[in-house]
């Protein structure tokens, strides 16, 4: 009987964000540029963090996979989202949609672990300063990023699995610009209650256990940045998490607008413009806000930069 009422949708059609050719046109050039500057940003850290020799700590190797998986769930929805704001027809297979949503949960899910791991590596860093070289160990480190990705694994399966095991056999029309668990939730011609249950399980359990996480590490680290008597001191001890805070807070901000609350109060047409953030403009800002901020980082560029142009001239030989 399922696989009977999985045949009666081969694709699904999506509304996409906006109707006018003019406003279509726009939002095209917009997001083109800002997936443009993703890739350039996510993928130049992971590089600059495996060539520098200044980025060889426990937090840069966190941050590196923090930008691939930033990389990730941005490319599982901009290209077809681009491909289909130009396009007549605004439509993606059902093999693909299951796809696009398995990429994007397991990425998305994966990343909310890792803040939490980064928060407890700034943690150690600044609350047990002797012990961090014992207690982040690259053993520890590669543990912890695993299950990062192990637990997003599991959501990603689960999610994707109870939702396309639903009856698809009314309108294939989805309210949104990406094949999301909410708005197809809403177009199954069968109870979604189970469905909903598991999505607000994960969300509650991915949202709450790693958010207290980070509130209660901060807590302590706080404690500890106003037991320092310089403000040089305190400064220092700051700026080392305010890039990691920067970026928890933009990401918890609208993923728990989104997926902690009952199917009830979803509005789709203003969720959809929520969902635009934490798909296509937290990718951008998380590299930047790691760059713009971080010394360290500044200093690897500059660094690199520097022996560069050292090479070019030595490779263009001695009469330049």
């Amino acid at each position: 009987m399922i696989e009977e009422n999985h045949t009666k949708v081969t694709e699904f059609v999506f509304v996409g964000l906006v109707d006018s050719p003019k406003m279509e046109l726009l939002s095209f050039i917009v997001i083109l540029i800002i997936y443009l500057i993703t890739l350039t940003g996510n993928l130049g850290m992971i590089i600059l963090i495996r060539i520098s020799s200044q980025l060889q700590s426990p937090m840069y190797f966190f941050l590196s996979h923090l930008s691939f998986l930033d990389f990730g769930y941005s490319s599982a929805i901009a290209p077809k989202m681009l491909a289909n704001i130009l396009a007549d027809k605004k439509s993606i297979s059902y093999a693909n949609c299951a796809a696009q949503m398995y990429f994007f949960i397991f990425c998305a899910s994966t990343e909310c672990i890792l803040l939490a791991a980064m928060a407890y590596d700034r943690y150690m860093a600044i609350c047990n300063p002797l012990l961090y070289v014992v207690t982040m160990s690259p053993k520890v480190c590669t543990v912890l990023v695993a299950g990062s990705y192990l637990i997003g694994l599991v959501n990603a399966v689960t999610q994707t699995a109870s939702t396309f095991q639903l009856s698809f056999c009314g309108s294939n029309v989805i309210n949104h610009f990406f094949c999301d668990v909410p708005p197809l939730l809403s177009l199954s011609c069968t109870d979604t209650s189970i469905n909903e249950m598991v999505l607000f399980i994960f969300a509650t359990i991915l949202g709450i256990f790693t958010s207290t996480e980070i509130m209660v590490s901060y807590a302590f680290i706080l404690t500890a940045i106003l037991r320092i008597n310089s403000s040089e001191g305190k400064q220092k001890a700051f700026s080392t998490c305010a890039s990691h805070l920067a970026a928890v807070t933009i990401f918890y901000g609208t993923t728990v607008f989104m997926y902690l609350r009952p199917s009830s109060s979803y509005v789709l047409d203003q969720d959809k413009w929520a969902s635009v953030f934490y798909t296509i403009v937290i990718p951008m800002l998380n590299p930047l806000i790691y760059s713009l901020r971080n010394k360290e980082v500044k200093n690897a560029i500059h660094l690199d930069l520097k022996i560069l142009e050292k090479q070019e001239r030595y490779a263009a030989g001695p009469f330049c």
